[in-house]
């Protein structure tokens, strides 16, 4: 079988879905990725995939570079025949979606969150789930990560085919081994692992850093990620001068950051499913995080970690100081109570069989069809 899977970077292809990616292989399946060439490529062909350059604007919004992702889809799902697509993030779920459509190919959707386009109401907002109606039309199941995703693309009547409910990407239970929690040698370390953009809580967390390092000298908090809105660098710089903040850029692994932190924070204004509680947990750290769909879902508030209102600073800095005033051993148990929870609900072999399953149906309705077409 001949399986097609678009997706917009090589990172999240490889983090979060290497797995699956190794298990339709192992089964002898003819695996080709549609992405844009970066670092990831040369390890996801490692693994067995047939990579395809494609040009792909993650974040852009001109239309015509759209339609020739469109051509450019039309022309993959021409030369390769896939028996079966599967679809990630939002370019790659419309406009692949719509590809499909038009060549009658079976596609499984999965909707990684709503984004940015989706959250912010107006034109933009319209457009995208009009996009959205034509590119989930016809998909043969639509996964989604949270429950109130879910119904927001129901209620608004953007999928009408199957929709099934996964634990997010699930967590490498192996990859992302419990780690004992770090001595209490009088500092208490803060992480948080994410995009440094504005819809990450970036805004806020700089600001709760500010006011909690007011009070509370010997508490640290470490930053990672690519900085994807230029203006938030001049201000780390100067909070890093100032000892408020540790910003250590882009890494490749970050589970070295998570074994020396006491606690992982993520003040995101949406989400899918955070990948990042999700690692976070399962090495055995509390987390903080916005009471938000697709962070809610990852930890039980005051046993596994505590939340907050999204864009409260007021709310974010009184649950840093809450956790801070936490006895050692109260902290160490969140990070094993997180580590349980990953355990019976997170594991990512769920999602991995929910995909075999769904692959496995759209192939027995393929085959069906094809007997009736050939006894007719």
């Amino acid at each position: 079988m001949k399986i097609l899977v678009l997706a917009n970077f090589g990172m999240g292809l490889y983090n979060f879905r290497k797995e699956l990616l190794e298990e339709l292989i192992k089964q002898n399946n003819e695996v080709y990725i549609s992405l844009p060439n970066d670092e990831y490529i040369p390890k996801l062909k490692k693994l067995g995939c047939k990579f395809i350059d494609t040009n792909l604007d993650r974040r852009g919004k001109n239309p015509l570079a759209d339609f020739k992702l469109l051509l450019s889809y039309l022309k993959i799902l021409k030369d390769t025949k896939p028996d079966i697509v599967l679809t990630y993030t939002i370019k790659p779920n419309v406009y692949g979606g719509i590809a499909c459509s038009i060549t009658k190919t079976p596609y499984i959707t999965n909707i990684t969150g709503l984004g940015t386009s989706i959250e912010n109401k107006g034109l933009i907002q319209k457009i995208t789930l009009m996009l959205y109606r034509l590119g989930l039309k016809k998909a043969s199941c639509v996964f989604f990560q949270n429950k109130t995703n879910r119904m927001f693309f129901k209620d608004n009547r953007i999928v009408e085919s199957k929709t099934r409910l996964i634990p997010g990407s699930g967590v490498n239970l192996q990859q992302h081994r419990f780690e004992e929690y770090p001595p209490s040698d009088g500092k208490i370390r803060f992480l948080f692992i994410g995009r440094i953009m504005k819809a990450k809580g970036i805004e806020e967390l700089l600001e709760a850093a500010k006011l909690v390092k007011e009070s509370y000298s010997n508490v640290q908090f470490d930053l990672i990620g690519g900085t994807e809105e230029e203006n938030y660098q001049e201000k780390i710089d100067k909070l890093e001068r100032l000892d408020i903040i540790k910003y250590h850029g882009q890494q490749d692994e970050a589970h070295s950051f998570i074994s020396s932190s006491h606690a992982i924070i993520l003040p995101s204004y949406h989400e899918g499913l955070a990948n990042v509680l999700l690692e976070s947990s399962s090495s055995g750290r509390p987390v903080l995080a916005s009471e938000v769909p697709g962070c809610v879902e990852t930890f039980d508030d005051g046993l596994t970690g505590f939340g907050f209102q999204a864009k409260s600073v007021e709310g974010l800095v009184e649950a840093i100081i809450k956790f801070i005033n936490l006895p050692y051993d109260q902290k160490r148990e969140m990070g094993i109570a997180g580590r349980i929870k990953m355990k019976n609900e997170f594991d990512r072999n769920i999602v991995i069989n929910a995909y075999l399953e769904e692959i496995n149906k759209v192939m027995d309705k393929e085959n069906n069809n094809e007997f009736i077409r050939e006894v007719s």
